[in-house]
């Protein structure tokens, strides 16, 4: 009996040792790693396994397949969407922030420099003169209102989920930047028509000359005391019309292309687009928080010219002489001007 036992004991023992390796061999087979994080074959996982950058060294484009006639749409991941992200979330933000607080900090060092500019009183000063009429005031203002609600739903759409979004929360953000989106769209275009009127009205009183040079070299009337001659516009404005009318018509073009997207480029190129105009939308906003400061706060009597549309005719000869003469000479109204000698080349 007792060698009965043995054998058996023996041959369990035997089995034992036999079969423990073979059922632990096809899981050494599925993950052969070795301590130095190799299997006996040399290879390395995590390091071969095929991944973004290997694709894209093998393919300019990641696609996949679909069914569907639009082909474009198997394009997953390409170059230029990663590098459009990377502007978009990264430096988007920092050049509207720099440009926009930069504006503001020149503006605010400016008036605490200047201050305001004074109107001159004089004999004349309550006798009014009419500088702009009931459709050109219609015209600034309705471009001008456009342009603000374009203006702050466009920087939603760089700061919103940044800035306003951690202060009321992400429902009532999404509100807010739907009717954003909207207001965007559909007063795009009265913005646009505002722009073409303006361009009518006002593009033959803006043709650059002479008096406009000596207008710059003399400081437009910000340095130092008096004011150089001009005409119905200076050159400062003369440069706020055409940055208005070139730069509106840049963000009509690429708003446009946006509006209706694939119509005349691919997807490269509506990116693009966008890169363009969110920069001139950025440019154009500091631009024109500079021309609300000299309407409002940094000159006494200019909002008089865009509120009622008459203006004190003391101010008037002050920074206008030159359109003084011409408009008494015109109407032949109130004793004619004396004539000035001419402004310096």
């Amino acid at each position: 009996m007792r060698r009965a036992t043995t054998f058996l004991s023996t041959l369990l023992l035997a089995v034992m040792l036999f079969a423990v390796p073979g059922a632990l061999s096809p899981a050494q087979a599925q993950n052969p790693i070795q301590a130095d994080g190799q299997n006996p074959m040399g290879a390395r996982p995590t390091a071969d396994s095929v991944n973004e950058e290997f694709l894209f060294k093998q393919e300019s484009k990641i696609r996949g397949r679909v069914s569907i006639p639009d082909g474009k749409s198997a394009n997953l991941i390409q170059p230029q969407g990663r590098e459009y992200q990377n502007f978009r979330e990264r430096w988007l933000p920092w050049i509207g922030a720099l440009t926009i607080l930069g504006m503001l900090a020149a503006l605010g060092a400016f008036f605490l420099f200047r201050g305001r500019i004074m109107m001159e009183h004089s004999q004349e000063s309550g006798k009014k003169i009419l500088r702009f009429n009931a459709f050109e005031r219609f015209t600034h203002w309705m471009t001008a209102v456009c342009f603000i609600i374009l203006s702050l739903s466009g920087l939603n759409y760089i700061f919103g989920k940044r800035l306003l979004m951690p202060l009321i929360g992400p429902e009532a953000f999404g509100a807010i930047a739907q009717w954003a989106k909207y207001s965007h769209v559909y007063l795009a275009w009265p913005f646009m028509l505002g722009v073409a009127f303006m361009f009518v009205l006002w593009i033959r009183d803006n043709i650059p000359n002479k008096v406009d040079w000596a207008w710059i070299k003399a400081g437009g009337g910000f340095i130092g005391k008096g004011h150089p001659h001009a005409a119905r516009f200076n050159a400062g404005q003369k440069g706020v019309f055409w940055m208005v009318a070139g730069f509106g018509a840049a963000m009509g073009i690429t708003g446009l292309m946006m509006l209706f997207p694939f119509a005349l480029t691919d997807i490269n190129g509506m990116q693009v687009m966008q890169v363009i105009h969110s920069v001139i939308g950025i440019i154009f906003i500091a631009g024109i928080l500079a021309h609300i400061y000299i309407g409002t706060l940094g000159m006494e009597g200019a909002y008089d010219a865009m509120g009622s549309g008459k203006v004190d005719l003391a101010w008037a000869r002050a920074h206008h002489d030159l359109w003084v003469e011409q408009e008494q000479a015109r109407t032949a109204s109130g004793p004619q001007l004396k004539g000035h000698p001419a402004p310096a080349e």
